[in-house]
């Protein structure tokens, strides 16, 4: 995927660290290779510095002490995170991945919650998805039904929800990514990634912002990392995340 023209080519994309936060220059590249311009934004901080969509990052925020994510829910930025991502009329775009998408479901953002991996082991693997829902804020650049390829590395990555809420989400189409093949850390119905009722809040376990980049990603197989048997490859399926969201603005 191309990174996108025009006038969402000067969007300007934060990224939130907290303490602890290990992949926001990872995130911030790939917004830089989408075609935005990624801004720097602290969890203390009292502004989100006008940007046009957030993401949070994967890590573990605050040491994942009490739960994964139960402490930055609270941080200053969050509020305004919060207030953005609800507002009327034109809501911020916010990406929350991996522990990012635990902070999600912290602030209510987002349902259910996550929990340690059913086989309770930290995972490193590239990961097969199929893409649910092909038109929230961060899903408009791929086809719905799509199979894609995106490294997975958690250790409370297991999505949980009541049945009543599970069901909602199915029905209301919020599901945006399942994971396909096999189930990697037991989370209720396959499900990798959910959105908010309008779309422009999606979160989700696996990280696209270390597939954007020839050469430095996954390839197709989709194969576990831990027995070496993967090569770095062509992967870039990860990268359409983020023009999605730029495709997003271009149109709003």
């Amino acid at each position: 995927m191309a990174p996108l023209e025009g006038d969402a080519a000067g969007a300007r994309i934060g990224v939130v660290t907290f303490p602890g936060t290990l992949d926001d220059r990872d995130a911030a590249r790939a917004v830089r290779l989408a075609g935005a311009t990624p801004v720097n934004l602290w969890h203390g901080d009292g502004s989100l510095q006008d940007v046009d969509a957030v993401v949070l990052p994967g890590g573990f925020s605050y040491g994942d002490y009490l739960r994964a994510g139960a402490i930055s829910r609270f941080a200053p930025l969050m509020g305004k995170v919060t207030a953005a991502a609800e507002a009327p009329g034109s809501p911020l775009p916010v990406l929350g991945i991996c522990n990012g998408f635990q902070v999600l479901t912290e602030a209510h953002l987002l349902p259910g919650s996550m929990v340690k991996n059913e086989n309770l082991h930290f995972m490193c693997r590239d990961q097969k998805l199929t893409v649910e829902n092909a038109s929230t804020s961060w899903t408009n650049q791929f086809t719905a039904g799509e199979q894609i390829v995106i490294p997975l590395k958690n250790q409370d990555g297991q999505f949980i929800a009541d049945e009543h809420t599970l069901d909602q989400l199915e029905g209301d189409g919020r599901v945006v990514f399942r994971y396909a093949e096999s189930n990697p850390n037991g989370s209720r119905r396959s499900i990798a990634g959910i959105s908010n009722a309008a779309g422009n809040v999606v979160g989700l376990m696996p990280h696209p912002e270390h597939a954007v980049e020839p050469g430095f990603g996954p390839d197709s197989s989709g194969a576990d990392r831990r027995f070496g048997d993967t090569p770095l490859a062509s992967g870039t399926d990860g990268l359409s995340l983020f023009t999605s969201v730029l495709n997003t603005l271009l149109v709003a």
